[in-house]
C-alpha cells in the first residue's frame, strides 16, 4: 500500500511539472501570451524610431537604456554579404 501511494505522489508531481511546463516553460502559454500582447508595441517602437531616423539622417540610433545595443542601422552599413564571401573564399 506504501508503494502505491508513493506511485501515485510521484505520478502528482510529474503531472504538476508537466502543468507548469505547459503553462509556464518558454513555449508555454504565459510566454506565447506575452508574446502576442508585446510583439505589436515593440513593432511600433521599432516603426517609430526607424522612422525619426531616417527623417532626421541618423545612421545610428543606440539603446543607452537596455541590452540590445543598437536599435537602428542603416543598411549601407551592414556588411554581412562581404563577410560571407570572405568565408566562402578561405
Amino acid at each position: 500500500m506504501r508503494r502505491q501511494k508513493e506511485e501515485e505522489i510521484m505520478a502528482k508531481e510529474k503531472s504538476v511539472r508537466e502543468l507548469q511546463k505547459s503553462k509556464f516553460g518558454p513555449e508555454g502559454a504565459l510566454f506565447t501570451k506575452r508574446q502576442d500582447l508585446v510583439q505589436p508595441i515593440q513593432d511600433r517602437v521599432y516603426q517609430a524610431i526607424e522612422s525619426y531616423a531616417n527623417d532626421k539622417g541618423y545612421d545610428f540610433i543606440f539603446d543607452k537604456g537596455g541590452a540590445t545595443g543598437i536599435l537602428f542601422s542603416n543598411a549601407r552599413y551592414d556588411k554581412t554579404e562581404e563577410i560571407i564571401k570572405v568565408l566562402g573564399s578561405n
